[in-house]
């Protein structure tokens, strides 16, 4: 601001010296007329600088007609002085004095509208801060009056731009916000239903209800399993709470993609023949070196393809392949489990959710966890999992970056 004004001095003192040169004034009374108009815009300057202080808190629209006031009567006092000191006739400073006159009211006029067209504008402003406040950040009303100023303007859109910020973060809390609800219930659910089975079972036992060897194996194998499940819905929701709170700790490593398909395959091999689901994996083209936390990837996997069997009907089949596409490792898990509602394929990592009634807690065993979980690792590797329906079934699609020093095979998953 300093420079910009020093500038403009300088510039105008240039400008004032040419025209003396040009008109042939004399020195010594170009001096003395820039003196007296100088003097003059001075005093006008401060006075209007006191006016704006004590309007601070005022309205825009008064401070703009301070400001074009100041102006014009700087140069209205600049020029009164210069005439009074050239001695100039009676007719000529009274036609000096209705020119100024004259100027002045149109510049106050001018300013007047400059001064509504600014009141218009910050009227505007406040409108959008006001419905970010109150209404959620909805846009202001079509056919509203725009700011008046760049500046304005300007601030216009950083706060749009804050309001739509805000509105889809109220949205994702929304959301989150249902889904933890639905989270509460499914885990109360599943916590309640294996620990009355549990209590009702240890009771028996205690009373001697059950007495015959055979029937106190079978509780004692069955507690066992609902004991095990249990613990496997508390270590679910501690691994999610550690996404979600972004304190999952990854410890990358090498590893060869078909190393990581064949411990996957063979961790759900014992799960698939149970249940009769034939389980096959294929790798298009040579295997690459990626750099994962192993074990939390085979948790993706393992979780992937659980949930292809667990939804795949007896004599169905389980395909697991995997290869390179655009420098990354892709694997996808292609199941028979009918498909997925089309209203429902972008909610199936969303948190607890389990879909149709296939898919409730008889069938599924957990708490609509697994894939929750296995996005949250694979973008905590900074990939993507995506799911579609194919035919008969559905595939499910992981892609993980490749290393830079890894080679890039040709052929990919369908």
């Amino acid at each position: 601001m300093r420079r910009t004004a020093a500038a403009i001095v300088g510039c105008g003192l240039a400008l004032a010296v040419v025209v003396a040169v040009v008109v042939g004034a004399p020195a010594s009374d170009a001096v003395q007329l820039m003196g007296f108009a100088a003097g003059g815009a001075l005093a006008a300057g401060a006075a209007g600088t006191a006016a704006l202080s004590s309007l601070r808190h005022r309205s825009v629209r008064a401070q703009a007609v301070v400001v074009a006031l100041t102006s014009v009567v700087a140069v209205g006092l600049g020029a009164t002085a210069a005439a009074d000191a050239m001695f100039l006739s009676a007719h000529d400073y009274g036609a000096l004095l209705v020119i100024l006159v004259t100027a002045g009211t149109v510049g106050l006029v001018t300013a007047l509208v400059l001064g509504d067209r600014l009141l218009a504008g910050s009227r505007s402003l406040g409108e959008i801060v006001r419905r970010i406040g109150d209404l959620g950040g909805a846009p202001p009303a079509p056919g509203a009056p725009p700011p008046a100023t760049e500046e304005l303007a300007g601030l216009a859109r950083q706060l749009a731009e804050m309001s739509n910020r805000l509105e889809q973060a109220r949205a994702r809390e929304r959301s989150l916000e249902a889904s933890r609800r639905e989270l509460v219930a499914w885990v109360s659910h599943d916590l309640r239903t294996p620990l009355a089975g549990i209590r009702a079972m240890v009771e028996a036992l205690e009373d001697g209800v059950v007495t015959d060897a055979g029937t106190v194996e079978r509780y004692h194998r069955t507690m066992r399993l609902e004991v095990d499940r249990l613990a496997g819905l508390v270590d679910d929701l501690f691994e999610l709470s550690r996404i979600q709170a972004g304190a999952l700790e990854l410890h990358l490593e090498p590893a060869s993609l078909s190393d990581l398909i064949s411990d996957a395959l063979a961790g759900a091999s014992a799960v698939a023949d149970a249940k009769g689901v034939h389980l096959e994996g294929r790798l298009d083209g040579p295997a690459p070196e990626v750099e994962v936390a192993t074990p939390e990837v085979l948790r993706v996997l393992r979780n992937l393809l659980d949930n292809a069997i667990r939804h795949t009907p007896a004599a169905g089949q389980v395909c697991l392949e995997a290869g390179v596409m655009d420098h990354h490792a892709v694997v996808s898990v292609r199941d028979r489990c009918g498909g997925i509602p089309g209203g429902e394929l972008d909610r199936v990592f969303d948190l607890a959710f389990r879909g149709d009634a296939a898919r409730t807690p008889e069938h599924d065993g957990g708490a609509g966890l697994g894939l929750a979980i296995a996005r949250g690792i694979v973008e905590a590797h900074h990939g993507d999992i995506a799911v579609r329906n194919e035919e008969d079934g559905c595939r499910f699609t992981l892609r993980l970056p490749l290393p830079s020093s890894s080679s890039s095979a040709t052929a990919s998953p369908a």
